[in-house]
Order: structure tokens, then C-alpha cells, then sequence
């Protein structure tokens, strides 16, 4: 590389720095260590490697970037920024600030090259690996010779936390086990952590490591820019593993007082602190300040950019053009429409009587994939347990990728991780399946794809003590009321082969995240819940059993314990009492029905639930005299039969505890 570059990239390098500072001075909060310390690889990345156009961000033939450091966000704010997209000076001055573009964390938004919802350690890693498998898949699928649509490469910055996560071990695993030779780890190795040096909690061998799982490793100094160019140029060209650079840098390079130390991890430098720092780095005091060198260099890498992507937007057309099929199955994985058919053959042709949630939910995803291109599937090594894969379709290995099916091994949390990945592709509804209580493994996943709102569905089995003698440890109480507590993660508990049918064109129409959380053993069908998508399950809460008089009692349940309310009603009205029996797959989907139908649907009848779970939230709707059957303990290893006495869901023990509960 000539000097006059090496200037530039310097340039750059100093600019990111002095706009991290200055945000992070001016909101007085934040994470200055890692863009001082990453400044150079963020500018070779943002000015030679990665292949973007920031004026068509949505460019699919792009290269990704996740920084999975996601403390570290001004670094990309900061490169996002000079590079030309839709993040003003104005944005980085907001930094911190409510409603601002410029978030703590980096907050999905590929409208301004934020690839993924970064900051809880490792799962940048994890979303890398996914989006390095979804280029895979659109290559294997889409590519042909001469056509070389799908070629992106996908970068990821990480930090020393990230690298002692255990999700990115997980994700790590997987990535060597496919041998994704498009995915390259950047690993900030500064060795130092938010609390201290770095020695103080970890002496692995990262190196050998990575070598295990089959990566290729090699090292760099941080700041040597000719040292970059051969890294990255050998990645663009050569790779033929995924790759793990082992970038040596120093944690706030650049300040004066705190370089190398963790005082510059995760808090302001301070006022005098940043003044001497661009003294010595002969930056100007004033604050956000552009040389226009630097605005001169991107303008011209926007033309650069934008050039290349418009040469592969004519590669795009003679493709179109030459295989209409292919551009047919490509635009339907990119709508976001439900296809008429599929609501129509779910309510026509699938309900099977005395099956399974899980089974029912298997017989719809067979449908639903074969009309969905973009459903890939995946399970944490329990895929013939919890039913939770596409019928005569391969599985995705590291030399073919043509299948549909992705084995993730005992591994909830990468599978997590990586299943939001193929979601920020923006083509692809992954599916991925567990049981109910392992879901407490990957929840925090869970968690980023609901504030991301990304479109994953999670199968989760096994949903309640009746599941038997494997016991308490596998037996889920509090899990349901905990993925209820989720904002925008879409819970529901179907009753019926036909209710969980039904859930599937919900978890289709959300526009984030589903869990559907379903039985193990066989469900009865109960006619009463046979009704249109937009009648029943489409409004979250439905009747079932209409009241003749005013109603004494309503009883709401959901999962296996709707049919058992519908026995207990029967004895009830034996007893000349008046009942009313809701159908409750969803209180996410109720909530938002409006306050004349809840009201309709509640009635003033004692509110009685029947839940084998926990009775978090139930109250809402029970009122203060309500009654509440379900889960105050764990469960115990015993067949289903002797669990429901043990428990109390029999009629007669229910019946009890409602006439005995009843006011006078």
C-alpha cells in the first residue's frame, strides 16, 4: 500500500476517533475504548473492503458487517456516518439521546447499514454465522454459471467478551461444522475487559480454538495497515474456511491518560481528557469536526460503490431475464404476503383428531412449506421429538445447501442467535424447535428478535407437567408466563389440532417473533373450535361453550386444558349452574382486539382459569374474585394420569375448589 493511502485511512482512522469522543463526551456516557481502539480496522473496512452503496442499502449482492462488540456502536455510527448513510452529524450528536438513530446498542435498521440488534455479548457472532449460512443458501439456490449473485462476504467485529460468551462458541462450532468460507471474525484482542485485564478470568488458547472447530487463524497488528491489506485481500480471494483474525489492539488507543486501560472501557474519557488526546493525535478541538480529506475520500468511494453495485444490478437483470422461475421463487421469499391458499388448505384439508400439538403443528408446517419458499427449519438435536422439521427435505451440510433442514445439535442459544441471522437476510422464516423449558436457554435470543421484530418461529414442545416421567426438570412452569412478560414476542398455547393450525397463519401474519408452545400428547378435538382464522385463534380469545342464562362462571384455558374445561362445565351445569367457556390461545393477539370485544368475550360471570403453568397475568382478566387452577410448585416424575391428581386437574378436584371458593 503507498503512503499517500496509508495517510488517508490514517485520516480516517483519527476522524472516527475524535466523533466517538466527542459523542460519547456529549451524551457523558457510553463506550469510547473500543472506537479508539478498532478506529483503523473500522476505516480500512468502511474504505477498501466491505462492498455496500449506502444509497441502496438494501442492495441484496451486499457484504454484511455485525459489530458484535455493540458497546463499541459510535465506531459504526461514526463509519456509517462518512461512508454516506442516512446518519447525520446531527444522529451522532444525538448519541444516547431518546428517539435518537444513535442508540447505545445498535438497533436493527438496514435502512442505515445497521445489520442486527447488537450488545448482549456473543449473539453478533451467532447473527454473523446466520447471515454467512443465508448467503450460502441464496448462492446454492439462486447462482448459476455465469450468474454470481450471492457472493458477499459477512464481517463481524468482536470483542474479548464476546469471545468468552458461550453462544459464540456455539455459533463458532456450527460455522466450522458448515465451513463457511464467506464468513470473517475480527476479534478485537486488546485483553483487557470492563472490569480489568483480561488475565484475571481467561488464559485459553483462542488461537487453538478456533483451529478446532475448524477455522482458518491468523494474526495482525491492529494498526498496520499494510498488514490488512494482505489479511483482507487473502479473505476476499483466497478464503476457503471461515476466518478468525486475531487483531492485537490497545483499548482507547489514542488517549493520552487511559490507552490500554479498562478506564477507558465503558465510561467518558472526560473534557480534558478528549482536549489533550486531539492535541497529540494533531486533531482540531472542535467538537465533530470532518477534515475534508475525509469527506473527499467518501464521496469518491460512493461513486466507487455505487458502480459496482449497479454492475451487479445488470448481472441481476440478464439473470431475471434468463431464469424466470428463479426470480419467481426469489420474489416469494421476499413478500411478506401470506399466500390465499395456504389460510385455505389449513382450514380444509389438515385437522386430524386426537394428535398432538407438536404432531399437529408438524402436519402444518409440511403445507406451509411448500408454499413458503423461505421457511428453513432447524432443532436443537430433538428434531424427532419435537416434530420440528420439513418432510423429504435434506439437511444443510458443509457441501450442499440445497436442504431445507438445519441440525443445530445441543446447542438452543447459537441456534438462537444464528436463526435471527437468517432473519436480517430479509428472505427466509426460520423455524426453529426445542422443548417449552429449554427455551430458557436461548431467551435472551428470543428477546433480540423481539425488539428487532424479525419474523422467527419457535416450536416449543412438551409444554406442561402432563408431558410425565421425565420430571421437573423437564416438566415447564414458569416458561410460558415468562415469554408472555416479552414485548412483541406473539405466545401462543393452541388447543386443538385445528387451534394449532390456526396458529401458524398468525405466527405467518406477526410481524415479529411466534412462539408456539405445544403439547406432547394427544389433544382432543373439540368441534366448537372449528371456526375461521379471524373468528377464533385470529382474535386471541374466542367462546367455545355459550352460557343459556347469564353466565355464574367463565372458565379460560388454553393447550390440553381447554377439553378438560368443557368436562368441568359439563358437571358444573349438572349442578344448575350457568357456564361460559373461553378458548384462550393468545393474550398477545387478544390485547389487541378492541374493548367492546373483550368485554364481550369476559362477561361478568367468576373468572375461573385452567392452566398447568404459572398464574402470571391471569388476573388481569380474572378480576380480584377470580380463581386461578394451575402451577404453584414444580412438577414430579409420574405418568400424566397421576400428575393431574397429584396437581388437582381432575374435574372432581376442580369442581371442588370452585363451589369451595364461590362467594355467597
Amino acid at each position: 500500500m503507498n503512503e499517500e493511502m496509508k495517510k488517508n485511512f490514517q485520516k480516517i482512522a483519527n476522524t472516527i476517533r475524535a466523533l466517538s469522543m466527542d459523542a460519547v463526551q456529549k451524551a457523558n456516557s457510553g463506550h469510547p475504548g473500543l472506537p479508539l481502539g478498532c478506529a483503523e480496522i473500522g476505516a480500512f473496512l468502511y474504505g477498501h473492503v466491505l462492498q455496500y452503496d449506502p444509497k441502496a442499502p438494501l442492495w441484496l449482492g451486499r457484504d454484511r458487517f455485525v459489530l458484535a462488540a455493540g458497546h463499541g456502536s459510535m465506531l459504526l455510527y461514526s463509519c456509517l456516518h462518512l461512508a454516506g448513510y442516512d446518519l447525520s452529524l446531527e444522529d451522532l450528536k444525538n448519541f444516547r439521546q431518546l428517539n435518537s438513530k444513535t442508540p447505545g446498542h445498535p438497533e436493527y435498521e438496514p435502512s442505515c447499514g445497521i445489520e442486527a440488534t447488537t450488545g448482549p455479548l456473543g449473539q453478533g457472532v451467532g447473527n454473523a454465522v446466520g447471515m454467512a449460512l443465508g448467503m450460502k443458501i441464496l448462492s446454492s439456490r439462486f447462482d448459476r454459471k455465469g450468474f454470481p449473485l450471492f457472493t458477499g462476504k459477512v464481517f463481524c467485529l468482536a470483542s474479548d467478551g464476546c469471545i468468552m460468551e458461550g453462544a459464540t462458541s456455539e455459533a463458532s462450532s456450527l460455522a466450522g461444522h458448515w465451513n463457511l468460507d464467506n464468513l470473517v471474525l475480527i476479534y478485537d484482542a486488546n485483553q483487557i475487559s470492563l472490569d480489568g485485564p483480561l488475565a484475571q478470568s481467561m488464559s485459553e488458547n483462542t488461537k487453538m480454538r478456533y483451529l478446532s472447530y475448524g477455522w482458518e487463524v491468523v494474526e495482525m497488528d491492529g494498526y498496520d495497515f499494510d498488514a490488512m491489506e494482505k489479511v483482507f485481500d487473502h479473505a476476499n480471494k483466497e478464503q476457503k474456511k471461515p476466518l478468525l483474525i486475531i487483531a492485537h489492539t490497545i483499548i482507547g488507543k489514542g488517549s493520552v491518560h487511559k490507552a490500554g486501560s479498562c478506564k477507558a472501557h465503558g465510561s467518558p474519557l472526560g473534557e480534558e481528557e478528549v482536549k489533550e488526546t486531539k492535541k497529540v493525535l494533531h486533531i482540531p478541538e472542535e467538537p465533530f469536526f470532518i477534515p475534508a480529506e475525509v469527506k473527499a475520500f467518501f464521496e469518491k468511494k460512493r461513486k466507487e460503490q455505487r458502480k459496482k453495485r449497479e454492475e451487479w444490478e445488470e448481472l441481476f437483470t440478464n439473470w431475471k431475464a434468463t431464469f424466470p422461475d428463479l426470480l419467481q421463487e426469489l420474489e416469494k421469499m421476499q413478500t411478506k404476503k401470506i399466500d390465499p391458499l395456504l389460510i385455505g388448505g389449513l382450514q380444509k384439508h389438515l385437522c386430524t383428531t386426537n394428535i398432538s400439538g407438536r404432531e399437529a403443528s408438524h402436519l402444518a408446517l409440511q403445507y406451509i412449506s411448500s408454499l413458503v419458499p423461505g421457511i428453513y427449519v432447524g432443532s436443537a438435536d430433538l428434531s424427532s421429538s419435537d416434530r420440528c422439521f420439513v418432510d423429504h427435505s435434506p439437511l444443510i451440510s458443509s457441501t450442499d445447501f440445497q436442504g431445507r433442514n438445519i441440525k443445530f445439535g445441543v446447542r438452543e442459544f447459537g441456534m438462537g442467535t444464528i436463526m435471527n441471522g437468517l432473519a436480517y437476510m430479509g428472505v427466509f422464516r426460520p423455524v426453529c424447535g426445542t422443548f417449552l423449558v429449554f427455551s430458557d436457554y436461548m431467551r435472551n435470543a428470543m428477546r433480540l428478535a423481539a425488539l428487532s421484530s424479525i419474523p422467527v418461529i419457535y416450536q416449543l414442545t412438551h409444554d406442561s407437567i402432563f408431558l410425565g416421567e421425565d420430571g421437573p426438570t423437564h416438566q415447564p412452569i414458569e416458561q410460558l408466563a415468562a415469554l408472555r412478560a416479552m414485548p412483541n414476542l406473539q405466545v401462543i398455547r393452541p388447543a386443538t389440532c385445528w387451534e394449532a393450525h390456526m396458529a401458524w397463519i398468525a405466527a405467518l401474519e406477526h410481524r415479529g417473533p411466534t412462539a408456539l408452545i405445544l403439547s406432547r400428547q394427544a389433544l382432543e378435538e373439540i368441534p366448537a373450535t372449528h371456526i375461521p382464522f379471524h373468528e377464533g385463534v385470529g382474535r386471541g380469545a374466542y367462546i367455545v361453550k355459550k352460557e343459556k342464562k347469564k353466565a355464574e362462571f367463565t372458565l379460560f384455558a388454553s393447550g390440553s386444558e381447554l377439553f378438560l374445561a368443557l368436562k368441568v362445565a359439563a358437571k358444573l351445569e349438572s349442578l344448575q349452574k350457568q357456564v361460559r367457556v373461553v378458548s384462550f390461545p393468545s393474550r398477545d393477539i387478544f390485547e389487541k382486539q378492541d374493548r367492546e370485544y373483550q368485554k364481550e368475550i369476559l362477561g361478568e360471570g367468576r373468572g375461573i382459569c385452567i392452566e398447568s403453568s404459572s398464574d402470571w397475568g391471569w388476573y388481569k382478566y380474572l378480576g380480584v374474585d377470580g380463581l386461578f387452577i394451575g402451577m404453584h410448585s414444580f412438577g414430579k416424575s409420574a405418568p400424566p394420569a397421576a400428575l393431574a391428581k397429584e396437581f388437582g386437574f381432575t374435574e372432581d378436584q376442580i369442581i371442588q375448589k370452585i363451589l369451595k371458593n364461590t362467594l355467597v
